[in-house]
């Protein structure tokens, strides 16, 4: 038998509708053990219920657990544990039923057998924590209902097949599993399961050898000691560490597991005021000690002990950082709130505009500022003020020195720049002591992982920079790198920002620092000249190499060592990965380059074993895992139902613009393509999509861009041009390559140049709005959330930061590079609301009042424009709902649209009624003008 040709296969699928969203899968949460003989990941769908997939390595064992999530491996790597969700029907429903927060459906744990395959499910489990780094036990809290436990033994490759089983629960020691604040402290082989009541806050130690617990009064038993206690695993046994009532807060354990610190005010809870001391415990201590109070040495005066400060304890447990803050005076009860008025006044010497101060407002209340405690000389030291809010300390929090930095006295540019300008400084973590090392500084500072040396990147000399503390030297450290290390391509009328810092070598030795494709190492003494360590690989093969971090607790990196690069083609758009290593003769070699999407690259903490993901814009992206990255084992085959279905191809396709610059696009075509056929185009651009080649589309109802897999099955070609911008002409920059690039298309028998239409979003919806007042070419237009008026926007606010919008302008993405007042010509110019008289093309505008980006009277000053002209015209405002589309009603009734809207214009099909007559308020909520006009 001879095979069909695929044209022949192809034309035999069915096009992709609205009904397939909900079901369409894509990876979520992966992990692989620490001796890497076992991954799991999740396989998501877009809504109802996902699965938690856990494989074997080593052979073909396989166990399923149906809505399970946030799954962990024990540390031995004996046993997997995971939340189950309720079945999403009947979440759904109780929505419905508007049950209440205690009446919904509750998540239950599975606890696998990873050697024999038994499960046990625990029901109505609120969370469940297991220790990082050691112990065999595990710890869950309960809902106050009856436990329905139940074990049993898989068949091979399904951990659970029902929720229906005989029920099996190892009896706890030391009360019922069933009542409120029910905390099971158990074994994973089950030897024993330990039941504390009253349990309000609990977590392990980082060793797994005790269980720090905030333990309070229960109506079964109001007598029980509460209060703060320490768990102790070996013992089976409380130790209460501090007595009382009290509001404790901000817990933390040192790295060994022994120092505990927190925050408690024994305050009442309805009290107008709160003030906290902190609270230090270590073994030999019979109870916690109070070593920080408002009334310490020291303190700053009117601050206090903060509840909101993060405790952290330095890796070596000498130091533990803090947070204070001004003490707030309490609440004036004698406020009667109708009486008073609301106004917000703007003064223009504020550090910030009043919208950013309101969107802040909770953090603000919250800020905190470090101190650090020592526990062995019982030293107290405030690092960070009100004059240096700003300290950065080294990874392990070892170091004598940190980072302290502020913008204080430089806020108000943030208006017109978006940025702010810095000083930096050295802060003795010892004495407290601060040394200026550089003022007006337009990026940020970093510190080395030693604390040895402070860098930072001078946007105006273009050139890293190295303090050395011990010397207080600074020393600029690339001027002898040849190649430039800032962003190349920069087209924004910014000055271009630095490619970066890749890594450090161990005890600060070296510092790894990018240029556009190679990596330098660079001595910061600026003793040594800098070595390119990838030998000019990346630069003369125009591949991006980048160091890729696989142990997220690696301070340093050693030349000793194998590193994992990862790599990107500029001109195939290939991607994967090379080592590199400095005693090899060869010492950069590559592992694979090839014409995939690679991401999430994972390593195996104790094993060489590797784990990542896979795809093109034909495969989903699929997990892989193997010793070898070039020979690995593909474990996940998500989507068969795309083989049903008629999906694409994405190829690169260049075309030289109007002003004689080449450029790069993505063409996707139907896999039924046919080169004797015509077909309808839709473009879709933002500024440069080509990089994206090999990414995986999937169809699902979008933000509000364009469903490319959708409208690719359904008998489009779509286009997605690459463009680059000219300071003070985004607009006519947009036209250059966008329409030079549809006209180069239309030279191709099988594009249909009559049926050509755009669709853009934020920016690129401000390119389409720009378009149709400068080109007839296209038959429909869709624009979301538009800047229509350059004048109005660049005085407006971005409300989801509060940030006034002028920097956009002046220095952004919206490329005029200059104000108002400087270059008013430049503002009219690009802006479409001047131009609307030229328009002919039918045009949808998104605008949503909840959109915090682009204010939404933009969308309304283009509409109102055009409906003043006559021209057809349509808005879309989704009640309350943002910039780019959150709610997933709104995205797939926007898709349907779009659908109908393109269809009938650029194909020929049936008019409906939104498009036709629109819908009244009236009829709001009760018809949608879905259907065909009739």
């Amino acid at each position: 038998m001879v095979a069909a040709p695929m044209s022949i296969l192809a034309q035999s699928k069915k096009p992709l509708d609205h009904s397939v969203y909900d079901g369409w899968q894509n990876i979520g949460q992966q992990k692989i053990s620490t001796d890497g003989h076992w991954i799991l990941y999740n396989i998501d769908v877009q809504e109802g219920d996902d699965q938690l997939v856990i494989k074997s390595t080593k052979d073909q064992t396989t166990y399923l657990v149906d809505r399970g999530y946030n799954g962990n491996f024990s540390f031995n790597n004996q046993y997997m544990v995971c939340s189950v969700k309720p079945h999403f029907k009947d979440l759904r429903q109780a929505k419905i039923d508007k049950k209440k927060p205690n009446e919904m459906p509750h998540d239950s744990l599975v606890v696998l057998n990873l050697a024999s395959g038994i499960v046990e499910r625990i029901a109505d489990v609120k969370s469940y924590a297991v220790a990082e780094e050691g112990g065999d036990v595990f710890a869950y809290q309960r809902h106050p209902q009856k436990d329905t436990t139940h074990k049993k033994k898989t068949t091979g490759n399904e951990a659970e097949k029902s929720d229906a089983a005989a029920p099996y629960f190892a009896p706890p020691r030391g009360g019922k599993d069933n009542d409120e604040g029910s905390l099971i402290i158990r074994k994973f082989d089950q030897k024993f399961a330990d039941t504390l009541e009253g349990v309000s806050h609990y977590e392990f130690n980082r060793p797994g050898s005790s269980l720090l617990i905030v333990k309070e009064k229960t109506k079964k038993d109001s007598l029980s000691a509460v209060g703060l206690a320490i768990w102790m695993v070996d013992k089976r046994d409380t130790k209460f560490i501090s007595y009382g009532d009290g509001m404790y807060k901000q817990f933390n354990f040192d790295k060994r597991g022994e120092q505990v610190a927190f925050v408690v005010s024994r305050d009442s809870s309805k009290a107008l005021q709160h003030f906290y001391e902190l609270k230090y415990y270590q073994p030999k201590l019979d109870s916690a000690e109070t070593v920080v109070t408002n009334a310490s040495p020291g303190i700053p005066r009117g601050w206090g002990v903060s509840e909101n400060g993060r405790i952290s304890f330095s890796d070596d447990g000498s130091k533990l950082f803090f947070g204070t803050a001004p003490i707030r005076p309490p609440k004036d009860t004698s406020i009667v709130d109708f009486e008073v008025a609301k106004v917000d006044i703007w003064h223009y010497q504020d550090d910030y505009l009043q919208p950013m101060q309101l969107k802040n407002l909770d953090r603000e209340l919250k800020r905190t500022y470090t101190a650090v405690y020592y526990p062995a000389s019982n030293k107290y030291l405030q690092l960070s003020d009100g004059d240096l809010e700003n300290i950065r300390l080294t990874q392990d929090k070892n170091a004598t020195y940190a980072l302290g930095f502020t913008d204080k006295g430089n806020r108000i540019r943030m208006q017109w720049t978006g940025s702010t300008l810095k000083k930096l400084y050295a802060v003795n973590t010892e004495t407290g002591a601060k040394t200026l090392i550089v003022d007006n500084l337009d990026s940020y500072g970093e510190i080395s992982p030693s604390g040895k040396y402070i860098t930072w990147y001078d946007q105006n000399t273009k050139q890293w920079n190295a303090y050395e503390i011990a010397s207080q030297t600074t020393r600029v450290i690339t001027k002898e790198i040849p190649q430039p290390l800032y962003d190349v391509e920069n087209d924004v009328p910014d000055a271009p920002r630095a490619y970066g810092i890749a890594c450090w070598s161990e005890d600060d030795q070296s510092v790894f620092i990018y240029d556009q494709y190679d990596i330098w190492q660079v001595d910061p003494k600026a003793g040594k000249a800098p070595f390119m360590i990838t030998g000019g690989y990346g630069r003369s093969h125009k591949t991006r190499l980048r160091y890729e971090r696989l142990d997220p607790e690696q301070y340093f990196v050693s030349t000793k060592d194998t590193w994992y690069l990862e790599a990107f083609n500029d001109t195939s758009k290939y991607s994967g990965y090379f080592t590199y290593n400095a005693r090899r003769k060869k010492a950069l070699q590559e592992v694979i380059m090839a014409p995939f999407a690679y991401r999430s690259l994972r390593k195996a903490k104790n094993a060489s074993y590797f784990t990542f993901t896979k795809s093109t814009y034909e495969m989903s992206p699929n997990v892989f895992g193997g010793k070898d990255i070039a020979d690995a084992t593909q474990y996940s085959q998500i989507n068969p139902q795309q083989a049903n279905y008629n999906w694409g191809t994405a190829e690169l396709y260049t075309w030289t613009t109007f002003k004689g610059h080449k450029s790069t696009g993505i063409l996707y075509k139907p896999e039924d393509f046919n080169p004797g056929k015509k077909y309808p185009v839709l473009l879709y651009f933002y500024e440069k999509l080509s990089d994206g080649l090999y990414n995986y589309q999937a169809p699902a109802p979008t933000p509000s861009r364009l469903n490319i897999s959708f409208f690719v099955s359904r008998g489009y070609i779509v286009f997605a041009p690459d463009i680059t911008y000219e300071k003070g002409q985004p607009g006519e920059s947009a036209y250059d390559y966008i329409v030079s690039g549809a006209e180069s298309l239309t030279k191709l028998p099988y594009i249909d140049g009559k049926n050509m239409g755009i669709q853009g979003q934020s920016w690129g919806g401000y390119q389409v709005a720009y378009l149709i007042t400068r080109t007839n070419l296209f038959k429909a237009a869709w624009s979301g959330a538009p800047v229509a008026n350059m004048t109005s926007a660049y005085g407006g606010i971005r409300w989801g930061s509060g940030m006034n919008r002028q920097f956009q302008y002046e220095l952004g993405q919206s490329r005029i590079g200059a104000t108002l007042w400087e270059d008013q010509e430049a503002y009219i110019a690009n802006s479409p609301l001047f131009h609307l008289p030229n328009v002919e093309t039918p045009v949808v505008i998104m605008a949503n009042d909840g959109d915090g980006a682009v204010p939404w009277y933009q969308g309304i000053e283009m509409f109102t424009g055009l409906r003043r002209l006559g021209k057809p015209t349509w808005l879309l405002n989704y009640n309350n709902d943002e910039h780019n589309l959150m709610m997933r009603q709104n995205r797939k009734d926007i898709q349907r649209r779009e659908q109908q809207f393109f269809d009938y214009y650029l194909k020929g099909g049936p008019n409906v009624e939104w498009i036709k007559y629109g819908v009244p308020a009236t009829e709001k909520g009760i018809d949608w003008g879905w259907d065909t006009v009739k």
